[in-house]
């Protein structure tokens, strides 16, 4: 067996990707979402490429399934065991106001995903040290579980009591209680996710995973049972919502850390092109049909964090740094009086946009496309879908056209503005307001619309250059082909780093060593194969929030403080003179994988001829004109196209503008400049 097959389900179709180890070849393949039975659009994909799942040495799979859940609430009915006194702590929270809604009179806070007559307090008390100051009461532990799944009617219960992260023992035996009473419930427990201080946002993070664990079992449960019908015999990986993948059984018992799955693909994907091809500053912009995924990668590491909110709730998770707006090609474009916006809500993949003739009529960012010229009906898809060219016009000019007085290029046009706008808001976010300048970084577009719509960013944001890897449309699922199997272990032990020896240090980062090592033996990695690197999050004392300093390495306490102090310095432009502490040691464990080559070939000295032309809208000039069209495979290494143009592939559309040019690079890569705009 040398195939590995990779299949990432985003909102309006799911991609599936193979590579073969022996041959070295990557075929790839779309089909539609399905989201009533997410597992059946799984299978017609990997149906349509045509891989023989008897040979086939791993699946790695990504899905937004969790996340879905969440933002839709459709999750499981969950419970809440906590400590008696605290059962309100998950309600309570930070008491703060979402920062969007700081001046906001009407602001009403969202309805907890818990309601309280859900959430049970039992005696047992640990202290700050993780010593037992009150034994748990196990017959309230029992009566506690008989309420809630017997009167309450939840499927899965949350168990987060004070200072587990130091001494996980009440939650296990707790646990243990609740799967002995009753089987069928799923059941998360804080310490089994995070070892981390914050009783608030270990409760939160135990919540959600309990929220969709009943869902996303049942879902992997029958992907796995469907796959082995077809004569699947290999492991089975989930991708991370912080890199890397799983496998499915530790998927399914910690589900939240796959919560976002499905875009974490392409920053796996873009980082590690971004390292081949000497690009490690990089904006990644992936643009599918439900939304928009923006990330930075610094130094050829895309931005993690360990804090990240969803639906208003806290993560204790690794998870990238990803901004997400709702401005994918089937976001809604609609009217708030006379005000023309776009999205969040989105036609998905049924109906889908009024171009897919599926029974749609409302407007979206691909029937605008269409409209301007960029997506040929009679091609899209490299033929398999024909589009309703004629119904997207009508509908944009009966919905937005009309009532503000406009033509259907205009306001089509304006789609385009407004889309445009909302994107560099998210950007601005993740780069100015941490201190980057995003003229100093390349962006990457990918996604079935990112090629599309990224080298108008770049136009506005002063952008360089845009790359345009090769497939880009399925280019999520060609970086789950790239994973590794990475695990996150980490331990809080605050403490001034004066007090501390290189050898407390070195301790605490042994114990997760072994834990890290044993956990990829388990799954069959030679030690050989394993990486292993080490962070402290540290702050100075009185600070609330930390930075990450590199600890592979270090050499003595001052070697830690000086690291620190340079960290603090380029995150914030200056140092101060308060001691530093350490609030959390961490290790990512990192089982390497083979992955696919990036294929490198000599330039041709050759320039391409269009096998078309097209009328398109072209924001250089701010008018319809005339664009070449080009099949991308004619392109070349060496090859230079000057704008405006389209090049075609079977499963996206690349349009950039009359002040533009593209080159192809000896990967493949389009790498189209990022133009003017005039001031």
């Amino acid at each position: 067996m040398t195939e590995r097959l990779a299949v990432d389900i985003g909102g309006t179709f799911v991609d599936a990707i193979t590579f073969d180890r022996e041959t070295r070849s990557v075929s790839v393949e779309k089909a539609s979402t399905t989201p009533a039975e997410p597992e059946s659009g799984v299978l017609e994909s990997i149906d349509k490429i045509g891989t023989t799942l008897e040979d086939t040495e791993a699946f790695v799979h990504g899905t937004t399934l969790g996340l879905n859940a969440v933002l839709e609430r459709e999750g499981a009915t969950t419970g809440i065991i906590t400590n008696e006194g605290f059962a309100d702590v998950y309600e309570i929270g930070r008491t703060n106001v979402e920062r969007d809604s700081m001046y906001d009179i009407r602001y009403q806070k969202p309805e907890s995903l818990v309601a309280r007559r859900r959430r049970v307090g039992v005696p047992g008390r640990l202290n700050a040290d993780g010593e037992e100051v009150e034994p748990l009461d196990e017959e309230a532990v029992s009566e506690a579980a008989s309420t809630l799944v017997e009167e309450r009617g939840v499927d899965g219960i949350a168990i987060c009591f004070l200072h587990s992260y130091r001494n996980p023992v009440h939650e296990q035996q707790a646990a243990e209680i609740v799967r002995e009473a009753y089987p069928d419930v799923s059941v998360s427990i804080s310490s089994a996710i995070t070892r981390e201080y914050r009783e608030y946002e270990r409760t939160s993070t135990a919540v959600m995973d309990a929220y969709i664990k009943p869902i996303f079992e049942s879902y992997i449960e029958n992907l796995d049972s469907a796959l082995s019908e077809q004569g699947f015999d290999a492991p089975f990986f989930v991708t991370r919502s912080g890199g890397g993948t799983l496998t499915a059984e530790s998927a399914t018992d910690a589900p939240v850390h796959t919560i976002l799955s499905g875009p974490a693909g392409g920053l796996i994907g873009a980082s590690h092109v971004g390292r081949e091809t000497g690009r490690e500053n990089l904006i990644t912009v992936d643009m599918g049909g439900t939304s928009l995924d923006a990330c930075v990668i610094e130094d050829g590491t895309p931005a993690v964090k360990y804090d990240s909110r969803l639906e208003h709730q806290p993560l204790m998770i690794p998870v990238y740094d990803i901004r997400t707006i709702g401005a994918g090609g089937g976001s809604i474009a609609w009217l708030d009086g006379e005000l023309l916006k776009v999205g969040p809500q989105s036609a998905g993949a049924d109906p889908g946009p009024v171009a897919y003739g599926q029974g749609g009529t409302e407007p979206t960012v691909t029937d605008a496309a269409v409209a301007l010229g960029y997506i040929d009906p009679a091609d899209f898809l490299g033929g398999e879908m024909e589009l309703d060219a004629d119904g997207a016009r009508d509908a944009i000019d009966e919905v937005l056209a009309e009532p503000l007085d406009s033509s259907v290029t205009d306001v089509s046009r304006g789609v385009f503005d407004v889309a445009l706008a909302n994107t560099v808001g998210a950007i601005r976010e993740i780069t100015i307001e941490k201190g980057l300048d995003p003229r100093e970084f390349s962006m990457m577009a990918f996604g079935g619309a990112g090629p599309m719509f990224v080298p108008l960013l770049a136009r506005e944001m002063g952008v360089d250059e845009v790359v345009v890897p090769e497939a880009p449309s399925v280019f999520s699922a060609m970086g789950m082909l790239m994973a590794d199997v990475v695990y996150d272990f980490a331990r809080t032990n605050i403490a001034a780093l004066s007090d501390l020896e290189l050898s407390d240090l070195e301790s605490t980062f042994e114990d997760l060593d072994d834990e890290a090592i044993d956990t990829l033996t388990d799954e069959g990695f030679d030690e050989e194969g394993i990486d292993l690197e080490h962070t402290l999050e540290m702050r100075y004392l009185g600070q609330e929030h930390t930075v990450e300093v590199d600890a592979n390495g270090i050499e003595s306490t001052a070697d830690v403080s000086d690291r620190f102090e340079r960290k603090h310095e380029d995150r914030y432009g200056h140092a101060m003179d308060d001691p530093p502490e350490v609030v959390h040691q961490r290790v990512r464990a990192i089982g390497r994988n083979d992955k696919p080559p990036l294929e490198r070939a000599d330039p041709v000295d050759a320039s391409p001829n269009p096998v078309d032309t097209r009328d398109a809208y072209c924001f250089a000039v701010d008018d319809r004109t005339t664009f070449d069209v080009y099949d991308r495979s004619d392109l070349r290494p060496g090859a230079a196209v000057d704008g405006p143009a389209v090049v075609r592939e079977p499963t996206t559309t690349i349009v950039f503008h009359s002040d533009q040019t593209a080159t192809v690079d000896e990967y493949g890569q389009l790498i189209i400049d990022g133009g003017e705009v005039d001031e």
